[in-house]
Parts: C-alpha cells; sequence; structure tokens
C-alpha cells in the first residue's frame, strides 16, 4: 500500500478565522454592555496520541454551528461563512447537518441565521434562515447550488460597525 500525505493550504484551514474574530469582539462588547450572550463553540479535537509535551490530533466535523446564545429573551443560533467569491455564495459552505440544526433551533423559536461575507468585497451580510431555507430547499433538489451575490444586496441586511460594536449584526435580528 502506498503511503499519501495530505497537505493543506493554510489560507484554507484559517478561512473564516477573521469574521470570527470580528465576531468574537462584538460578542464580548455585547456581553459587556447587557445586551446579549452569545458564545462560539469550540470545534471538537480528536486526539490521536499524548506523549509528553507533545500531543497529536485532529479536528472532528463539528456537530454544531458556530455562535449559540440569548438575545432580547430568546435563544440565537448561528454560523459564520467567509467566502472569496464575488457574485456567488456556494451552498456546499453549509453542511446538512448544520442546515438541519439551524431549521430544528428555528422552528423551535430561536432565531436562526447565517452571517456571510464576501471576503474579497469586503462585505458582510446577515442571511435569515427563512431566505437560507429557500435557497436550499433548490440546493438539496438539483437546483441552484448558490445564492447569487444580488441576492444578498436586495434581500439581506449589510451587517457594518455601528454605535461603538465592530460588527453590529443584533440590529438585524428581530
Amino acid at each position: 500500500m502506498r503511503n499519501i500525505r495530505k497537505t493543506y493550504s493554510r489560507s484554507h484551514a484559517n478561512r473564516g478565522a477573521v469574521l470570527e474574530r470580528l465576531v468574537d469582539i462584538t460578542n464580548k462588547r455585547y456581553c459587556n454592555k447587557g445586551v446579549a450572550d452569545i458564545r462560539k463553540i469550540p470545534t471538537p479535537v480528536q486526539i490521536t496520541k499524548h506523549n509528553g509535551r507533545t500531543v497529536t490530533g485532529y479536528t472532528q466535523k463539528g456537530e454544531w454551528v458556530d455562535y449559540v446564545g440569548v438575545y432580547d429573551g430568546r435563544t440565537i443560533v448561528f454560523d459564520a461563512k467567509e467566502t472569496r467569491e464575488t457574485t456567488r455564495f456556494p451552498l456546499s459552505n453549509i453542511s446538512a447537518h448544520q442546515f438541519e440544526l439551524l431549521k430544528s433551533w428555528h422552528e423551535k423559536g430561536a432565531r436562526s441565521f447565517l452571517l456571510v461575507s464576501f471576503s474579497k468585497l469586503d462585505e458582510i451580510y446577515l442571511l435569515k434562515f427563512e431566505r437560507l431555507q429557500e435557497a436550499w430547499s433548490g440546493y438539496v433538489g438539483d437546483g441552484r447550488k448558490s445564492i447569487p451575490y444580488e441576492d444578498f444586496v436586495l434581500n439581506c441586511d449589510q451587517v457594518k460597525s455601528d454605535k461603538g460594536y465592530v460588527l453590529h449584526y443584533l440590529k438585524y435580528v428581530g
């Protein structure tokens, strides 16, 4: 059997790190101001070897989305997604289990959404679950494989810095 060594791109591995950092800074400010308590869900790690100070392992496929919390007396649950595309957001960026979790919580009254960053355009949008669900139904039914950028511009709220918050997304969570 041949030994195949996998390599990875650091830029791919850190995809979404900038957006998540902005969300983390904003969430800390929301918490400090008493506005909301929103926490980042850590990515699970499977440890394969522990030898003294050296630990070897790999990140597992998460069963959750990135963030969960409470705002205005209701649960919010969302994921932060980043794309380098400029004309569309590929739905393949969302795993089926993430969609199902957002759907389940939405059906039980939580505010579910995605924060989508078009990194090359330096624009971030809040995509409410209802809009995501419309696009997803076409995606799983051999329809469209992405959401056009124009749909974000026309139907989503663009999230910007406002009132001392780096990324004031809660202003659009109704």
